[in-house]
Parts: C-alpha cells; sequence; structure tokens
C-alpha cells in the first residue's frame, strides 16, 4: 500500500477536483488518517583501514602558484608615443635669463652671459641688466652698517634707487644676505614695499638659485635680485 501522500498525487493527476474547498477537505482528511512515516537517517560507516586505524591522517598541503621570476608586465612596448619622464623637463625650451648667476664666490659673481663682478662688490640684477652693488657703504663708508643693533638687516634707502627708476617695476625682489639670513628691519621693509615691490630674504647661494627659477618662469622684468658676496665680513 502506498502511502496517504502518493495516493494523493496520483489523485490529483487523474481526477479533477470541482473546487479549490473539496481538494483542500480531502488533502486534510488523507494526511490526517495516514500520516506520512518520519525519515530516518543512518550515519554513514567510517572505514578504516586495518594498518593505518590508529595512525593519524595526514593532511596534504595545498601546492601554492610559483613565484614570478621577474615583475615585468609583459613584453616592452613598440609604441613611439611613449613618454620618457627621465627626459622631462618643462623649462626646457625656454632659454634662460641673460643674468643668470653661473657662480656665487666669496668675493663676487659669475653671470651666464660673461659678466664677471669681482673685487668683493654685490650685484643688483633688474630688468635683464647686472650692476654692482655696495649697500654697506651707505652710512660713514663702514662695512658692517648692514646690521643694526637689534640684528636686522638695515640699509640707507638711497641703495634701491634703481628699483624707482625701472619701469615696469618688479614684482619680487630676492634679497641674498651673505652666508648667512638676518631679519628684515621695518624701515628697509617699508621701503621696499613703497615702491610695490614683494620681498624675500635667504642667503646668497639659495638666492641665486631661487632667482635662476623665477626668472626662468616668469621673466626678468618680474623678478630682480640683490646679493651679498658669501665671504662678505664686515670691518
Amino acid at each position: 500500500m502506498h502511502p496517504p501522500s502518493l495516493q494523493l498525487l496520483r489523485a490529483l493527476r487523474t481526477s479533477v477536483f470541482p473546487n479549490t474547498a473539496r481538494a483542500t477537505t480531502q488533502l486534510c482528511a488523507s494526511l490526517h488518517r495516514s500520516p506520512c512515516p518520519p525519515f530516518k537517517i543512518s550515519p554513514l560507516p567510517l572505514r578504516h583501514s586495518s594498518n593505518n586505524a590508529h595512525r593519524p591522517t595526514r593532511m596534504i598541503p595545498r601546492a601554492h602558484p610559483a613565484k614570478p621570476r621577474s615583475h615585468d608586465r609583459g613584453p616592452p612596448s613598440k609604441e613611439d608615443t611613449q613618454t620618457d619622464f627621465a627626459a622631462l623637463n618643462v623649462l626646457g625650451n625656454i632659454p634662460a635669463p641673460t643674468t643668470a648667476v653661473d657662480a656665487c664666490l666669496d668675493s663676487g659673481f659669475h653671470l651666464d652671459n660673461g659678466v664677471k663682478i669681482t673685487g668683493g662688490d654685490g650685484v643688483l640684477l633688474v630688468g635683464g641688466e647686472a650692476f654692482a652693488w655696495k649697500p654697506w657703504a651707505g652710512k660713514e663708508g663702514g662695512r658692517d652698517t648692514m646690521v643694526n643693533k637689534k640684528g636686522q638687516f638695515e640699509v640707507d634707502e638711497q641703495v634701491w634707487g634703481i628699483l624707482g627708476l625701472v619701469w615696469p617695476r618688479p614684482d619680487m625682489l630676492i634679497i641674498g644676505m651673505g652666508a648667512s639670513v638676518f631679519p628684515l628691519s621695518p624701515e628697509t621693509r617699508r621701503q621696499i614695499n613703497s615702491l610695490g615691490v614683494r620681498v624675500e630674504v635667504l642667503d646668497t647661494r639659495n638666492a641665486a638659485a631661487q632667482f635662476n627659477l623665477l626668472a626662468t618662469e616668469r621673466g626678468v622684468s618680474e623678478i630682480a635680485a640683490a646679493m651679498i658676496p658669501i665671504g662678505w665680513k664686515g670691518r
């Protein structure tokens, strides 16, 4: 005898109930009279070898993929449009200013246009021209007058006379103060700012490098420099 559930499935395939309520009633009655037998789950028998009954199972590790011999991502590209970043130079096609500083000496400067300023003089670079500059001779002819009693860089207003004559005036003045850097006195800063020029103070070596870079990017009409030799010593 088949289980009631199987009889019900066969009845559904061979007959059509007149309505849904009747089908539901017969289904409940059939399940109530003969419930389905419970399922029985039997565990699978454990298989042991007679020789390895008491020996633990050895786990075989998973084989790892071989490491690549190189980090190359593939064959070299043969395209002609590759960018050589090692040779990339943004300012390569821009000519250097004629007053760029080639060398800073203890007693002067060498410029890339062949001009050599020696004898312990400083240099003032304005508008693509180079001028000998002696700011320490402004007060009583003393060489130690550039630094005041407060340790500030302070010179007479007349040393900036060329900045007042050129037009258009440069946007920035870079001051190289020799081997050391001193803060600008409020009076000297006021003198330069009154001409509509910003000011930046550095030691002479860094001032020369900064001038070469900015003058190449923005032009000699925008950037000026006033530098003291790195070997200058006051008396």
